[in-house]
């Protein structure tokens, strides 16, 4: 881009320049444009009069740019988009100053925001909704409440702007257990709309009171809420006459219904897509998790490979987000958790395109300031070494379509060097840990680092280190003043072999049509009405069980414990699946622990899946001279035509060889394990259950969890021996993955996932 000898910031540079002492120079940074934003955000360093006066000007002239036309698009997610465009407006303290940020200084900002969580309200609501995830855009739309939008609309002082964004805080993050008897009873809790504009409290008023009127809406009430979530479903559902469906174009008029009512600017908050979706994790050693709120917990020990994006159908990009970035001047990548906010956004068909068409745009990446247990703190190339920035960059070159290329240059990184060493060591015995700059490395594939003191200095007081939502936005305005003078590395990322492209939900189910399918089967089961609520979160909580797993159950039965019969000999696992009867059972003290009645469940139902496959189990000795060497476990099978099991006969052929079950040469229906000495053994069907149980959760299944230890040990240096076991492993992983929970899509298939790390 040109450079014109009227620009007034270049033209202060220039004058430095010329100077016989180059000022910036006493500005302790590293590059040019790291001293102007220190020198914005600190002011001059100690120097002689002429010398403070020259920085003091070169200040003024860059605070005065005017970039109140330009146009700029925030991609991520919930709490580092809200913390960007406008501080985190979850946060008490965040109506002292409600018009802070990205919006104050960029007025034409236009958040797009991601749309995969599925944990808390947002969870609650998918229960019953087919929309997609609603909570973070409810958390934005709140951030990104505009003072200049407010007076326009409704006529208000600054003061008066205050004191409405305040109001909406309270009422937007009141949160409730039980269902609330009416709109009024809401609003008791010391809290009510006086003090708002008469036409949005009465426009207010009437939404909540809808969620009591309209049968739809109704049945939200008796789940747990944030009643921001509720007025954002309530805005979408107003003027559609019946029916929970919604288009594309409604659910973009809603959410402008509710961003107009609460003063902020119409299209300024925008979802990447309008489809449902949920995330799907692939880890290192193949296990798929899905779901963000479940992969946030999972906790798997071991590093994410890659993450996907499964959609109930093909996916719809509303035209509105398409055009905002193919017209924005400024492109940024919020901070936020790695894999679950910038992620999923760029893997909605059609975006990172629009992005990469844009080349006039000045794209910048925030690099996030913690390491993120179960995400960024194992790195997939080395997890004996930390996570820092060229990991994050490599992470988004893993699993964005086409890599990284043409999506942004700049890295702002919060400078940790400013930050007293006793906070970061205060925040490593919470086990929060920085991710540093490696500047080198970062150089080398082709971005320009930028070190900033982009962090909150009253919260610094506080021994608190979060991103200041004025200072970074001081920052970015300082990058687009002086783009031409950021030299880049031209060496560049190395190019990507496969274009990852997104899966459909074979059946097409939302969340909430799955979850019903899952209470009609349990309406055919026998069992205690009190363990309906229990197997319900279980089943959501686990959306990678297929409903065809409860084929072979027909319910389930709590055993009182002195009743108990199985033997726990090698074992301690409290419930069993009874092909006999088709039930579950389980010791009835283990349902008061809902951990372990969880996965007493889990267990029984991947026992299940076996069904009635065993017609004869036997335990012979191995005798020889008269001295028991052994046992020998031998199987005999169901025939086929009685059998019944979730498995084809090539699928249980393929199981039993990966426990060590060796087929007898001359009977193909007949399978033997020899076991040596007092060595302890566990039988198929169980073994099944347990590594059933392990997959959907390994935290239950300590003894399996053991064995696939070996998958995170590098092969490097392993005798023979261990390479064998370790493949063992990772074959059964690969049955679990592929064949017991049918993850299929070409996606999770290493050979066509040709990814260059970088």
């Amino acid at each position: 881009m040109a450079q014109f000898s009227d620009d007034p910031v270049i033209s202060c540079i220039n004058q430095l320049e010329r100077s016989r002492i180059f000022p910036l120079d006493l500005i302790q940074r590293r590059t040019l444009v790291e001293k102007l934003i220190e020198l914005v955000l600190v002011g001059p360093p100690p120097a002689p009069p002429h010398i403070t006066a020259a920085l003091e000007d070169m200040a003024a002239t860059l605070k005065d740019i005017d970039t109140s036309g330009l146009r700029v698009v925030i991609l991520g997610g919930g709490s580092g988009l809200s913390t960007v465009i406008g501080g985190d407006s979850r946060n008490s303290s965040w109506p002292e100053n409600p018009f802070q940020g990205m919006k104050k200084i960029f007025p034409n900002a236009t958040s797009i925001v991601c749309v995969t969580d599925d944990g808390g309200s947002t969870g609650e609501l998918l229960k019953d909704l087919p929309l997609i995830a609603l909570g973070d855009i409810r958390h934005v739309l709140l951030s990104s409440i505009s003072h200049t939008v407010l007076c326009e609309t409704y006529g208000l002082t600054i003061d008066e702007a205050q004191r409405a964004a305040e109001i909406l805080h309270s009422i937007f993050n009141i949160r409730f257990a039980r269902r609330p008897a009416s709109a009024n009873e809401l609003l008791t809790c010391g809290l009510s709309t006086a003090g708002l504009p008469s036409k949005m409290a009465e426009q207010l008023f009437a939404l909540l009171d809808s969620l009591f009127s309209e049968s739809r809406l109704s049945r939200l009430l008796s789940r747990p809420h944030c009643l921001g979530n509720l007025l954002l479903v309530a805005a979408i559902y107003q003027g559609i006459n019946e029916g929970p469906v919604v288009s594309s174009k409604q659910l973009l008029a809603g959410i402008n219904r509710l961003a107009k009512l609460i003063g902020v600017r119409e299209g300024a908050v925008l979802p990447c897509t309008t489809t449902p979706a949920r995330l799907q994790v692939l880890y290192s050693n193949g296990v798929v998790v899905s779901g963000e709120n479940k992969t946030a917990t999972a906790r798997r020990n071991t590093a994410i490979d890659r993450v996907f994006v499964e959609f109930i159908e093909d996916p719809v990009v509303p035209v509105e987000v398409t055009d905002a970035i193919r017209r924005a001047d400024i492109i940024v990548f919020a901070p936020g958790s790695l894999y679950t906010s910038i992620i999923p956004i760029l893997q909605v068909p059609g975006l990172v395109q629009a992005i990469r068409s844009n080349h006039r745009a000045l794209k910048i990446l925030v690099a996030n300031l913690w390491i993120q247990k179960g995400e960024t703190d194992l790195v997939l190339e080395d997890p004996r070494r930390r996570f820092y920035v060229s990991d994050l960059i490599n992470a988004y070159h893993r699993n964005i379509p086409g890599g990284v290329a043409d999506l942004f240059a700049q890295i702002m990184v919060v400078g940790m060097q400013d930050i007293p060493g006793n906070i970061l060591q205060s925040y490593a015995v919470e086990d929060k840990v920085p991710i540093y700059l490696d500047r080198g490395r970062v150089w080398q594939l082709g971005f320009a680092p930028l070190e900033a003191r982009i962090f909150s200095e009253t919260l610094l007081k506080e021994r608190r280190v979060q991103h200041d939502p004025d200072g970074l936005a001081e920052a970015i305005k300082i990058i687009w003043s002086v783009r031409d003078k950021i030299p880049r590395e031209t060496k560049g990322v190395a190019p990507v072999a496969y274009q990852i492209k997104y899966s459909c939900r074979q059946d097409n189910l939302t969340r909430d049509k799955r979850r019903k399918l899952f209470l009609q089967r349990l309406r055919d089961w026998y069992f205690d009405t009190k363990i309906t609520g229990r197997l319900d979160d279980i089943f959501w909580r686990h959306s990678d069980i297929p409903i065809e797993h409860l084929d072979l159950v027909k319910g389930v039965v709590l055993v009182e414990k002195e009743q108990w019969q199985r033997s726990m000999i090698w074992d301690s696992v409290f419930s069993y699946y009874d092909p006999n009867d088709c039930l579950i059972k389980i010791r009835k003290d283990i349902f008061f622990d809902p951990s372990l009645f969880e996965c007493a469940i889990l267990i029984a139902i991947g026992q299940s899946l076996l069904g009635n496959y065993a017609a004869i189990k036997e335990m012979l000795p191995v005798e020889h001279d008269g001295v028991i060497l052994g046992k020998v476990y031998r199987l005999t099978l169901e025939p086929e035509q009685t059998r019944r099991c979730f498995f084809c006969s090539g699928e249980l052929a393929r199981f039993l060889r990966l426990v060590r079950m060796v087929p007898c040469p001359n009977d193909k229906m007949r399978y033997t394990r020899l076991i040596n000495g007092a060595e302890g053994f566990t039988p198929p069907g169980l073994l099944m259950g347990l590594v059933y149980a392990w997959y959907l959760d390994s935290s239950y299944v300590s003894n399996i969890e053991y064995k696939m230890a070996i998958t995170r040990i590098p092969m490097t240096g392993m005798v023979r021996e261990q390479v064998r076991i370790l493949n063992r492993r990772m074959d059964t992983i690969d049955f679990f993955r592929r064949v017991v929970f049918r993850h299929t899509a070409p996606v999770f298939d290493e050979q066509l996932l040709m990814i260059e790390r970088i």
